[in-house]
């Protein structure tokens, strides 16, 4: 059962799934890595995760309807269940509450924070960690943007590209890679350093012995932060590449800075950062094979350090299933390469 999470190397996995707004009274049925999932508010606007399937005959809850008493109820046959997937009635069919557990719902670990809602990808009610939310989602004072869109492309394709730094000069030269583009000569050489951190890593890089004053972060498993260098003032953009199925992917962006609160110049910067988001799409999605391949499939070289530290991680994580990748978050490694 919800095999889809390991399948995709993706079992037991903190990730944000929906924006908090995308969350009303409805229940909303979205899937993530293969698998259903449907979300839903208690009465007191409380998010609960379960499996998008009625243990009764197999239905999507998410066509049901929350009930007065905030549980989620069945479409099919009235089947209600809790937060935690506890039947908590059945119709027509009376019985002591001890008995009725039997008949509960799959439940995942979910938590709403940053403007967005996260589940971890293993049922239960418990996870081992909290979710490794960037503090400045939760900071006083800072603008917050969310936005999403799915693209055709596997997720690891997606990440590799957000933590793909040598790119911004020919995919974004009219936008946040204008000024790398403009230095950058036939001669030019570009030096990428790989930093473990306890969420992954940062990378940071030097063209022609100048360093960059910008640093992209992988966080783990499928989250990116573009530190955008401004004098005085705060401006991260952030990007988790969600897995829906094999070929589909859940591009979500929150934008994040301490300047242009107000309209109309907010909704200018937001619109430039979809811009930018978008140059990346036909590239992303002309990938082929679609899913990141072993690294000895491709030809790589000394600027690819950072991608191929992730693809390492993610290739062994997959190989080794869910309950053993959960033992060891260590990031890998990037191989020696030719530079």
């Amino acid at each position: 059962m919800l095999d889809g999470f390991a399948n995709e190397g993706f079992a037991d996995v903190w990730t944000p799934v929906a924006m908090s707004r995308e969350l009303g009274k409805a229940p909303l049925g979205l899937t993530l890595a293969s698998e259903r999932v449907v979300l839903f508010r208690d009465n007191a606007g409380r998010v609960s995760a379960l499996h998008d399937r009625c243990p009764h005959r197999g239905v999507k809850l998410s066509l049901g309807k929350v009930s007065p008493d905030g549980c989620l109820e069945c479409p099919f046959h009235g089947w209600r269940f809790a937060s935690g997937g506890e039947c908590s009635h059945i119709p027509l069919n009376p019985m002591p509450e001890e008995k009725r557990q039997r008949y509960a719902a799959t439940a995942f670990p979910v938590r709403e924070r940053g403007g967005l809602i996260w589940v971890y990808t293993r049922p239960g009610a418990e996870a081992p960690e909290e979710p490794a939310v960037p503090p400045v989602m939760e900071q006083p004072g800072i603008h917050l943007w969310h936005y999403a869109e799915t693209w055709n492309a596997h997720w690891t394709r997606a990440m590799e590209n957000m933590l793909d730094s040598p790119h911004l000069p020919f995919v974004h030269r009219r936008t946040i890679g204008g000024p790398m583009w403009k230095r950058m000569k036939p001669d030019s050489q570009l030096e990428l350093e790989v930093h473990p951190t306890p969420t992954g890593f940062r990378t940071s890089w030097s063209m022609d012995g100048r360093p960059s004053d910008g640093s992209l972060e992988w966080l783990r498993p499928n989250g990116m932060q573009l530190n955008i260098p401004i004098p005085h003032r705060l401006m991260r953009l952030y990007m988790y590449c969600v897995p829906v199925d094999a070929t589909h992917t859940r591009m979500m962006l929150v934008s994040s800075r301490d300047f242009l609160k107000l309209q109309p110049f907010a909704r200018l910067v937001d619109l430039y950062n979809k811009r930018i988001l978008r140059e990346d799409q036909a590239v992303v999605e002309s990938s082929d094979p679609i899913e990141a391949p072993p690294v000895s499939e491709e030809r790589s070289v000394a600027t690819d350090r950072a991608t191929l530290a992730f693809r390492r991680w993610y290739l062994e994580r997959k190989k080794r299933g869910p309950r053993e990748a959960t033992a060891s978050t260590d990031t890998p490694e990037a191989p020696p390469l030719a530079s």
